[in-house]
């Protein structure tokens, strides 16, 4: 399975930050800023399928996971965020004719985040920023959680026991009709118990384009917008007790077609990562889908 092993997968990791007023990438970062003093709360349901195993093994993994956001604007062009994920993750798989199944469920690693607008360009019916941001994220999650079998493997325990960083940059156009948002972020990860993940580099791309009205009018409740977004991710091998694991690591092209529903107060959206290209290294798992539905509310 192409992602982070102690928690829910880097797309969702990376989650979308937005302000309420138009629609944003459901699965990166958006330069769309928060005002002052105004809070957003975000709730993200994700959940992963991973079934394509190259092994006879027949490995089976599910991950069912919220993704709590809370973000603040401290100044107009700064703002701050957290985030807490909560999963359940099942893995299956065939050993000595048996099927073997492996459960943990409990909250992750904590992620805090800041974005400040570098640059911006505004004009009569749109606007378009450049903001670069930096995060770290803390070991809050248990790293050594076990069962019957003994202690879990790293991609089934709710934390990953390391410090970890990511940074990037992110643009964002947006006008009356449509938006588009482009992304470039890195993420290196610390050692834990022997084992450190595979850096992460992605480029992801987004456009939306107002569905609902077709003409803008008074007394509209809402806007529907239709998206489409590309997400190329490369993660490198990871490492165990000083060694590259072979099975792991590799290149993905996720395309996900979204809808989302704007108000001035709140969003409703929803989106369906699909793996056009998956080449990974050795046998490691591949995903079949990822499914995101949730909301954004400010205050």
């Amino acid at each position: 399975m192409n992602a982070p092993p102690n928690g829910i997968p880097v797309l969702a990791l990376l989650c979308a930050w937005a302000s309420v007023a138009g629609a944003a990438p459901l699965t990166f970062n958006t330069a769309l800023p928060i005002s002052k003093d105004e809070w957003i709360l975000r709730e993200q349901f994700v959940y992963i399928k991973s079934t394509d195993d190259p092994m006879p093994m027949n490995r089976r993994m599910e991950v069912s996971g919220l993704m709590s956001m809370l973000g603040y604007g401290v100044t107009r062009d700064f703002a701050v965020f957290a985030v807490l994920p909560y999963a359940d993750k099942r893995l299956s798989m065939n050993m000595g004719g048996q099927t073997v199944k492996r459960s943990q469920t409990g909250f992750g690693d904590a992620m805090f985040m800041g974005r400040y607008t570098a640059f911006e360009a505004n004009a009569a019916g749109h606007t378009f920023r450049v903001a670069p941001f930096l995060g770290v994220k803390a070991p809050t999650g248990d790293d050594h959680a076990s069962d019957g079998l003994g202690r879990l493997p790293p991609m089934l325990q709710p934390g990953s026991g390391s410090w970890d960083w990511q940074g990037g940059a992110v643009a964002s156009f947006q006008s009356l009709d449509w938006g588009a948002d482009a992304q470039l972020a890195y993420q290196s990860n610390g050692e834990a118990n022997g084992f450190r993940a595979g850096t992460i580099s992605r480029f992801d791309l987004s456009v939306q384009r107002r569905l609902w009205p077709g003409v803008l009018g008074e007394g509209v409740p809402g806007f529907l917008y239709g998206g489409l977004e590309a997400n190329l991710i490369h993660v490198t091998k990871n490492r165990v007790n000083g060694t590259d694991d072979p099975n792991s690591g590799g290149t993905t092209l996720y395309l996900t077609p979204t809808l989302q529903y704007v108000t001035r107060k709140w969003v409703l959206e929803a989106g369906i990562q699909i793996p056009v290209s998956q080449r990974l290294n050795g046998t490691a798992l591949k995903n079949d889908y990822i499914l995101s539905t949730g909301f954004r509310r400010n205050f």
